[in-house]
């Protein structure tokens, strides 16, 4: 009977996960429903890692069927979504994948090479993680969770921190609790010497196979001392870099030095431990450190990447001290027992003092003397890059228009003197959010749906973006109301979106570049008074005198014709027509309007864009609309505008008689071409044009410009 029933299981799962595989890459369901049982399928990596080799093997035929269908000319939608699938499966394995399904993976991804961007990016970025893990098993998780959880070592400096940004106008105070409680209770679950333990444990579980006796060596490191833990993980860490950087070469080597790491592990126990079934431990991907910011001030992004940066330079400087301790400690072992260099503990001791008691203010010439200090450390941009700063905000088209202002800012400082970017990268995350609730349906063509332009534009281009991201907009006020009142446990639609968000931060990695537009504006009367801004997606140019006409006449037209024919002030007009041959011609027009919209239309398939301009009429049918990418407008009669950027009411600007608009040039090219033509004069010519700077947003496909 226990026979039958042990068949009978498999039988059922192999089903169950070969329905679930199916029911995600059909197009025959809802996008809410597939990112739900997206999320389904990784838990049951995590609740059950005995089906993970079955879900493998489920996911690479979905995808040699995929392979099949693009040779004969049929579309190649599902090929992204099951490469992350399948990706992220590998990285949460706790079990061992058979070399021979790996090699299976590996040609099926080789053939996916010849397909046109973004799937052959994808498909490239696929087979380098595959690739790594089949020479170095375990180290996609390993070095993912030192990155996230900046856990120190002696042989990769590399540190993550996810700055979570939310729009103040759509969190109330119940949801700001709610998210506050469950990164707390997440926060909680990573002790330093708790993850060292799993990281190793994970690593000579995937590395050693059967030959790992998990229980064994799981008793063995409870029982470690800190300082011996401390060595035994600093020792998987060489073993994984030195495995990663000589790949398929090195793989003899890297099973060796587990071998070696393993043993230790056993001998340094200094209890008595008791032998067990041999057991797969499911050791799940702990949460990474998130930082929550309600977003009121552009500068507190600034400040915060700041500190960062000085944290990541003081920890270079301590390595870089205990580096030179240790090498001091070998040279004189044989003089007898180390003894701890008291003057470098105490400076040690000072700068941290200093960092503590650094104010926002003095932290410029503060990273200005660790930038310094830093450089003389390590010279490759490999080691001073090594640092990622992963940016997510959480709002409508406003917090996105808050964004681009602060990262255009940032462009500006950095052009004068290069402080974040040369030790910090850059990246940006979008989640969009509306205040309205899920169960109401978002209307087209209202406020609400307008808010939510990009993010529509950013469904549209990557549709696992729209599965998996697009259907958190409306979850936020449903989690306030769901809001636990257990907070020692997050629940169950909050694990959901924490999932997700963690999804999205380690697949997410290619990029859509939303095209930025400057925009000068001239007051009235005031020459010389002219605001500089930025916008991502929209201008909104209202004619004072008219702006309460604009909310009527859609409705009032409608329903029975005017008697008295009122358009609304002239407009002068000038911009750029763009024709298909890129050849640009100056035009001119005066319209009589009430309002002029003007909407960036990024393209779909490179990064330049262009600018709808509509001009709105009192009468509906003297609408027009033109295309460009340079506008200057001017309004006639002595009448002004009221300026309104990407649909948010707090950058609103009033008394304006003039508005020019262009693409925005990044600012730190003309720093960068003084600096390429003082030391060489052979570089192409494109590197001394003026390049457009681009918000970029990382996707599940992204978007080449």
């Amino acid at each position: 009977m226990d026979n039958v029933t042990e068949k009978v299981q498999p039988l059922s799962m192999e089903v169950n996960l070969r329905n679930m595989v199916k029911a995600l890459f059909e197009n025959s369901h809802a996008s809410s429903e597939k990112g739900m049982l997206r999320w389904n399928l990784h838990n049951k990596v995590q609740s059950h890692p005995s089906c993970t080799v079955a879900l493998v093997r489920k996911l690479v035929k979905q995808l040699q069927k995929c392979i099949d269908k693009l040779q004969m000319c049929e579309s190649h939608v599902h090929v992204i979504p099951i490469l992350h699938t399948l990706y992220y499966v590998v990285l949460q394995s706790p079990v061992v994948i058979p070399v021979k399904l790996y090699q299976s993976m590996y040609g099926c991804l080789m053939r996916l090479l010849i397909l046109p961007l973004p799937h052959s990016a994808v498909a490239l970025s696929t087979v380098k993680s595959i690739r790594t893990e089949l020479f170095t098993p375990g180290s996609l998780y390993h070095r993912r969770v030192i990155a996230e959880q900046s856990l120190k070592n002696d042989h990769v400096n590399l540190q993550e921190r996810v700055f979570l940004l939310a729009d103040p106008e759509l969190f109330s105070d119940p949801l700001e609790a709610t998210m506050r409680a469950d990164l707390e209770v997440s926060s909680s679950l990573r002790d330093p010497l708790v993850l060292k333990r799993k990281v190793v444990l994970r690593l000579l579980q995937l590395g050693l196979g059967s030959f790992c006796h998990s229980p064994t060596i799981q008793q063995a490191l409870e029982s470690l001392g800190e300082q011996s833990l401390e060595a035994i993980f600093q020792e998987t860490v060489l073993a994984v870099e030195q495995g990663v950087q000589k790949g398929p070469e090195g793989w003899r080597d890297y099973i060796d030095h587990l071998q070696m790491i393993y043993t230790q592990v056993l001998t340094s126990c200094d209890k008595a431990i008791g032998y067990e079934n041999n057991t797969v431990y499911p050791i799940t991907m702990p949460y990474p450190e998130i930082n929550f910011i309600l977003w009121n001030d552009e500068e507190d992004l600034w400040n915060a990447l700041t500190t960062f940066t000085l944290r990541s330079s003081f920890d270079i400087d301590d390595k870089s001290q205990r580096a030179s301790v240790q090498s001091k400690n070998l040279k004189e072992l044989n003089k007898g027992p180390p003894q701890i260099p008291q003057r470098s503990m105490s400076n040690l001791s000072k700068r941290r003092n200093a960092f503590k008691d650094t104010k926002p203010g003095n932290q410029l010439s503060l990273m200005d003397e660790k930038m310094e200090s830093s450089s003389t450390i390590s010279s490759s941009s490999r080691e001073q890059r090594s640092h990622t700063a992963r940016i997510v905000v959480m709002g409508d088209d406003r917090i996105l228009g808050k964004l681009a202002s602060a990262y255009c800012s940032i462009r500006e400082k950095e052009s004068k003197h290069i402080r974040l970017t040369k030790k910090i990268n850059l990246q940006f995350y979008y989640i969009p959010v509306t205040d309205v609730e899920a169960s109401v349906p978002l209307q087209p063509n209202t406020t609400e749906q307008a808010r939510l332009s990009i993010a529509s534009f950013l469904g549209k281009v990557d549709s696992w973006y729209d599965v998996n991201i697009n259907i958190l907009q409306s979850a936020m006020p449903r989690t306030a109301g769901m809001q636990n009142t257990n907070h020692n446990k997050p629940s169950e639609q909050n694990l959901f979106f924490l999932d997700t968000l963690n999804y999205y931060l380690r697949c997410g990695i290619q990029k859509v570049n939303l095209p930025l537009y400057k925009v000068m504006m001239t007051r009235s009367n005031e020459v010389s008074s002219v605001i500089e801004e930025v916008f991502v997606s929209s201008l909104e140019a209202d004619v004072a005198e008219f702006k309460h006409l604009k909310d009527k006449s859609a409705k009032s037209y409608n329903r029975r014709k005017r008697s008295v024919e009122v358009f609304g002030g002239v407009m002068s007009v000038s911009y750029t027509q763009v024709f298909v041959s890129k050849r640009e011609q100056l035009k001119g027009v005066c319209p009589m309007a009430c309002s002029a919209v003007i909407t960036s239309e990024p393209s779909v398939t490179h990064g330049e864009g262009y600018l709808g301009v509509r001009f709105n009429s009192v009468n509906l049918e003297e609408n027009t609309k033109i295309f460009t990418k340079t506008i200057s407008i001017k309004a006639m009669e002595n009448r002004t505008l009221v300026v309104c950027l990407d649909k948010d009411f707090r950058r609103t600007y009033s008394n304006i008689q003039r508005i020019e608009v262009s693409p925005y040039v990044d600012p730190g090219c003309n720093i960068r071409t003084r600096f390429s033509m003082s030391i060489t004069k052979d570089l192409p010519l494109s590197k001394y044009v003026d390049k457009i700077l681009s918000l970029p947003i990382n996707t599940f496909s992204g978007v080449t410009s």
